[in-house]
């Protein structure tokens, strides 16, 4: 009994033992390179040449593939998705992190490599960002995302709705509709099933 204990105490307390990540958020220091424009990629990047295979383009990185498999998506706060094709010494060994980190747990984040064609949208976008992000990484075997399936939908209506006349009413009156919500900002809103809303 006192083992089974224990080892229901192990499990709570280092859950990542038991479970593999899918859809973590992890910190990463996100470093740039480029193709054209001086150093800051090798005779390989110059070429567009991927460790997988894969042309270099606009929306690729290089990761640590122990750490994040190639063709895993990352997705950066800004919502840009990239995908994980390429690596190289200076991620595996996560040197930008080692370097730059304030605190252990900086220290200790991985590399992202972001890909860029030429030096100034490299610089430009690395003095924009932080050099250090939470990411969320989409492993290459996970389903893709739920889309809604609507398929009687009815636009909303943002504004009031006009008067209308009667034709059946001799007096030429006119006829607002019966059911009506106008809302703070002042417009009506109807959703997909026809019901009035906020």
């Amino acid at each position: 009994m006192n083992r089974l204990l224990l080892l229901l105490l192990t499990c709570l307390i280092f859950p990542d033992w038991g479970f593999a990540r899918d859809n973590s958020s992890l910190l990463a220091r996100v470093t740039v390179y480029w193709a054209r424009g001086g150093r800051g990629g090798d005779r390989y990047t110059r070429q567009h040449k991927s460790a997988t295979g894969q042309r270099l383009q606009q929306g690729h990185c290089a990761v640590d593939p122990r750490k994040i498999p190639y063709g895993s998506r990352v997705v950066l706060p800004d919502g840009t998705t990239l995908s994980a094709v390429d690596t190289g010494t200076a991620v595996r060994n996560r040197k930008a992190a080692r370097r730059s980190g304030r605190t252990s747990y900086e220290r200790n984040a991985v590399v992202i490599d972001k890909f860029f064609e030429n030096k100034r949208q490299a610089l430009a976008w690395a003095n924009s960002n932080p050099p250090f992000v939470s990411v969320k990484v989409i492993p290459p075997n996970a389903p893709p995302l739920a889309t809604p399936n609507i398929t009687n939908s009815q636009p909303i209506a943002l504004s009031p709705p006009a008067t209308r006349t009667n034709p059946q009413a001799s007096s030429g009156s006119t006829v607002k509709p019966t059911i009506a919500v106008i809302t703070p900002t002042g417009g009506i809103v109807r959703n997909p099933l026809g019901r009035l809303g906020r």
